[in-house]
């Protein structure tokens, strides 16, 4: 193991220079710094074996004496012997030892530029009628949001005239050479690509996505309730760089009825219905909010008895649909004339139990 190499230093150098090389080096692979980084870890063992060894004078005349100069990297031997590895290389392709070491173990990764983010969600809010939650609708909205810029496509970057890059002039790599070794990486000018540096769009500044305002159509489900949100995938803001497209999300404010109320899936209703058809049961239609509704009304109905009229409730998610409830209220005439009068005194001496018996045994039960 050649420990002048991996500190970095000549084989005539100081044990000042030593400890400034082992400071740098020890910054940048001490497995603090690096965790998870197994190559670190390792390279960095080797590196604190080298200072030991050469800090120390009388380990340093042993390994002088020795003439080793093998380096062990992940397991595989390298042998430097023959290399020289402090002589000065001019040109392009030159590079320091250190440049050399740091490459080898730790290759350069490609440069994204094109890093995929989701574009944001946006929110609206749609008043509807009962009546329209009920059956179900369409509305448009106009939003204003971000989409992907026509003239890049999204991608924030045109390519200019001529192609190639001209670093790797097309090749996709670079090379560079230390002495007799010479070492290739992916172009850090085109990110491996070999095409010539792209520039930012001038339509969008380079940001992917332009502004614009726009109707869109949002189908409203039959049975929607208040206070639902809708959701219309990809119909928010554009993604930058190809990213997807956000959602665009339509809360629902449904007004009340005027005498109809809603209860999760079921409706309810209050219908007057007269005495007589209280008393001797009948048949009645309701007005209803999709037809008319038939009712039975059974012999001898007291006021706020509630009727369930199945299956015509508000419309459901499973495609069926809730109940609807009807409270009967009695509805005695604002005016009688005197044959009306007449007959209801006739009707009250046949019937002149006291309507409050049972209210007032039940008083009685209690005291």
């Amino acid at each position: 193991m050649d420990f002048y190499s991996i500190l970095g230093v000549a084989p005539g150098a100081s044990a000042s220079d030593i400890k400034r090389a082992y400071r740098r080096l020890a910054r940048r692979h001490h497995p603090g710094l690096n965790p998870g980084d197994p190559e670190s870890e390792a390279l960095f063992q080797q590196i604190s074996e080298a200072y030991e060894t050469l800090v120390d004078p009388e380990r340093r005349r042993h390994y002088d004496a020795a003439g080793l100069c093998t380096a062990q990297i992940g397991g595989a031997s390298l042998e430097f012997t023959g290399f020289d590895f402090t002589a000065v290389v001019h040109g392009p392709e030159a590079a320091t030892f250190s440049e050399l070491f740091a490459d080898a173990l730790h290759p350069a990764p490609r440069i994204d530029r094109a890093r995929q983010e989701t574009g944001a969600d946006l929110h609206v809010a749609i008043s509807l009628s009962f009546e329209a939650a009920f059956h179900g609708a369409e509305r448009q909205v106009a939003v204003t949001r971000q989409v992907a810029c026509a003239a890049c496509e999204g991608a924030g970057e045109v390519m200019t005239a001529g192609g190639s890059c001209p670093k790797c002039r097309g090749a996709g790599q670079v090379r560079w050479a230390r002495r007799h070794m010479v070492f290739t990486r992916a172009c850090a000018a085109c990110a491996g690509s070999g095409r010539e540096k792209q520039r930012g769009c001038s339509s969008c500044a380079g940001q992917g996505r332009a502004v614009r305002s726009e109707p869109i159509t949002v189908r409203i489900p039959a049975g929607v309730r208040d206070g639902a949100r809708l959701r219309v995938a990809e119909q928010g803001h554009a993604g930058r760089f190809g990213g997807r497209t956000g959602d665009l999300y339509v809360d629902i404010q449904v007004r009340p009825h005027s005498v109809i109320r809603r209860e999760g899936d079921d409706l309810h209703i209050a219908v007057p219905v007269a005495i007589s058809e209280a008393a001797l049961g009948s048949r009645i239609e309701v007005p209803f909010i999709d037809g008319q509704v038939q009712i039975r009304i059974p012999p001898g109905t007291q006021a706020g008895r509630r009727i369930r009229v199945s299956g015509r409730g508000a419309p459901t998610a499973a495609g069926d649909r809730g109940d609807l409830w009807v409270e009967v209220r009695l509805a005695l005439p604002e005016s009688l004339d005197e044959r009306s009068k007449e007959l209801l005194k006739e009707f009250a001496r046949i019937n002149d139990g006291d309507v409050r018996r049972g209210l007032h045994e039940t008083f009685k039960a209690e005291y």
